[in-house]
C-alpha cells in the first residue's frame, strides 16, 4: 500500500490553515462577545475537555489510524479494525458522559467552580459522544490514505460551529451557547464522515465480532498504553490553564488562552506532520524499513524547524502590532506571556513528528517515560511559578516544558531505533532567522501603523528568511525539486 506523505501533510495542514484562516476574523468577535471573564471560563471548559478526552477517546483515534493502515493477508482487516474500535469508542464514551453528567448534577461543579459551570458540564456531556463518533469517522478515513476527504470535513465543522456560537454568545446564552456550537457541528461532521466511510467498508461491521484470531489483546494493549502517553501529552496542553484559571482567575486565564491561540499557530504544520506520520511510518516498521524511516524523519523533522522558526520569529516581532488590533487594547496584557511561550512551543514543534514515528512502531512505554519527564517538569514550574508570577510564570514554565519534549524525545528515539537530527543543519536555520530579524525588527518598529506592519513585514520577512536560507544551505536545491515532484498536481498547477 503506497502512501504520499507530502499529499497527506498537505491535506492535514491546508484543512487547518483554512480552519484558522475562518477562525481569524471570528475569533476576536467572539472573544469581545465573551469578555475576558467568559472567555476564561471558556478556555478553562476547553482544558478539561482536552484532559477528559484522554479518557473518553481511550487511544481509538491513534489505534484506527495505526492498526487500519497495516498491510495485513485477511481481506477483510480493515472492517474487522472499524467494527473492533467502533464498539471500543462506545465502550469508552457513555460511561465517561454520564459521570460527568452526575458531577453537575450532584452538585460537585457547582460546589468547586462556581453554579455557571453545571450547565457547562451537562454540555460536555454531550459533546464528549459527538467528538468520539467525529475522531472514529475521521481516523478511519486517514488510517485509510483519505485525508484529502476526512480534512475538508474540518471546514464543513467550522462553518457550522461559528455562526451558532457567535450567534447564542451575543444572545446572551454565553459560554453555553458556544458549547452547543461544537456539539451542533461534531455530530454534524461525524454523521458525514460515515457516510464517507460508507463506500470503503462495511458500516455494518460495528455489529459483527472478528474471528477468534484476531489480535484484541495487541489492539488493546496499544489504546492501553497510548491513554497513558495521552494524558501525560494533554496534561502538559492544559495544566497551565487548569492551574491559572483558579489561582490567578478569569481574566488573566483569558488573557493566556489568546497568548495560546496565538503561539500554537505555530503547530499547524508540526500536527499536520505528526498525524500522518504515524500511521505511514507504522507500515514502514511493519515492512522492516529502518533506513527509510531515518532518513524520513531527518527529513521531516528539519522542514518542521525551519517552518516553525519562521513563524516564530514573525509573531515574536509583530505581537505588539497583532494582539491589540485583533483581540482589543484590553488584551495588551497578552503580547509578554505570548513571547514567552515561542521558545518552548517551537521545541515542541520539532518533537511532534518524532513522538509519531515512535508511535508508529508502536514503542510506547519509551514515550511514556520520555514524555514523564517533560510533564513531571512543567506541573512542578507551574505550581512554584504561578503563584508568583501569574500568567507571566504559567508561559516561562509551560515554555520549558514544551522546550524538554524535544531533550526527552531525540534520546527516545535513539534508544527506540532512528536518529531525527541527523541533517537538522541547526546552525543554518538559526542563522537564517536571525538575519530575518535583523531586517524586519527595525522594519515593524519605523512603521507607525499596526495594520500596515502587518500588512507589509510578513511578505518581506518571508523573502528575506527563504533566501537566506537557501543561500546558507539550510533549504538545498534538491530540497526544492524533490518537494515540487513530491507536491499532488492540483497543488503544482496553483503555481504555475
Amino acid at each position: 500500500m503506497s502512501r504520499n506523505l507530502i499529499r497527506g501533510v498537505l491535506s492535514i495542514a491546508g484543512a487547518n490553515v483554512v480552519v484558522m484562516l475562518l477562525a481569524f476574523p471570528l475569533t476576536p468577535v467572539l472573544v469581545r462577545t465573551l469578555g475576558s471573564a467568559q472567555y476564561g471560563e471558556y478556555a478553562f471548559m476547553l482544558s478539561f475537555l482536552g484532559v477528559a478526552w484522554v479518557f473518553v477517546n481511550g487511544g481509538v483515534f491513534d489505534g484506527v489510524r495505526k492498526y487500519i493502515a497495516e498491510d495485513r493477508a485477511d481481506e477483510h482487516w480493515q472492517n474487522y479494525v472499524f467494527g473492533f474500535y467502533f464498539r471500543i469508542a462506545i465502550l469508552f464514551v457513555v460511561p465517561s458522559s454520564i459521570v460527568v453528567a452526575l458531577a453537575a448534577y450532584s452538585g460537585v461543579v457547582s460546589s468547586i467552580l462556581g453554579t455557571q459551570f453545571t450547565t457547562f458540564f451537562y454540555l460536555v456531556g454531550l459533546l464528549l459522544i459527538a467528538r468520539q463518533l467525529r475522531a472514529v469517522g475521521r481516523s478511519v478515513l486517514m488510517g485509510l490514505g483519505n485525508e484529502h476527504l476526512s480534512e475538508p470535513l474540518l471546514i464543513a465543522e467550522k462553518f457550522v460551529f461559528w455562526p451558532i456560537a457567535i450567534g447564542l454568545a451575543a444572545a446572551g446564552v454565553g459560554v453555553a451557547g458556544v458549547l452547543i456550537g461544537h456539539i451542533a457541528a461534531a455530530f454534524l461532521t461525524a454523521v458525514a464522515a460515515f457516510v464517507l466511510l460508507s463506500r470503503s467498508l462495511s458500516l455494518s461491521s460495528v455489529f459483527h465480532r472478528a474471528p477468534s484470531d484476531f489480535p484484541r489483546r495487541t489492539l488493546l494493549g496499544f489504546n492501553n498504553q497510548t491513554i497513558v502517553l495521552m494524558f501525560l501529552l494533554n496534561s502538559l496542553l492544559y495544566t497551565d490553564i487548569l492551574l491559572l484559571q483558579p489561582i490567578a482567575g478569569s481574566d488573566q486565564a483569558g488573557y493566556y488562552q489568546a497568548a495560546l491561540v496565538v503561539a500554537e499557530f505555530l503547530w499547524v504544520v508540526p500536527i499536520a506532520a505528526q498525524t500522518v506520520l504515524l500511521h505511514t511510518s507504522s507500515e514502514l516498521w511493519s515492512s522492516d524499513q529502518q533506513e527509510r524511516i531515518t532518513t524520513m524523519s531527518a527529513t521531516v523533522t528539519r522542514y518542521v524547524f525551519l517552518v516553525t522558526m519562521l513563524l516564530s520569529v514573525g509573531i515574536a516581532v509583530l505581537a505588539d502590532s497583532f494582539v491589540p488590533l485583533y483581540y482589543g487594547p484590553d488584551f495588551e496584557a497578552s503580547i509578554t506571556p505570548l513571547r514567552l511561550l515561542l521558545v518552548g512551543v517551537v521545541g515542541y514543534s520539532v518533537a511532534r513528528p518524532i513522538l509519531a514515528i515512535g508511535q508508529g512502531k508502536g514503542a510506547l512505554r519509551a514515550l511514556i517515560y520520555a514524555t514523564s519527564g517533560a510533564v513531571a517538569l512543567n506541573l512542578l514550574l507551574n505550581i512554584i511559578l504561578i503563584p508568583l508570577y501569574g500568567m507571566r510564570g504559567a508561559a516561562v514554565a509551560t515554555s520549558i516544558g514544551y522546550g524538554s519534549m524535544l531533550v526527552f524525545h531525540v534520546w527516545c528515539a535513539r534508544r527506540i531505533g532512528f536518529e531525527p537530527l541527523s541533517d537538522l543543519r541547526v546552525g543554518r536555520i538559526l542563522a537564517a532567522a536571525l538575519v530575518t530579524t535583523i531586517v524586519i525588527y527595525p522594519l515593524d518598529a519605523a512603521i507607525a501603523s499596526s495594520l500596515l506592519s502587518l500588512l507589509v513585514v510578513p511578505p518581506i520577512g518571508l523573502v528575506v528568511y527563504v533566501g537566506t536560507a537557501i543561500a546558507v544551505g539550510a533549504l538545498d536545491h534538491d530540497d526544492i525539486d524533490d518537494l515540487y515532484e513530491r507536491t499532488p498536481d492540483r497543488v503544482v498547477k496553483l503555481f504555475s
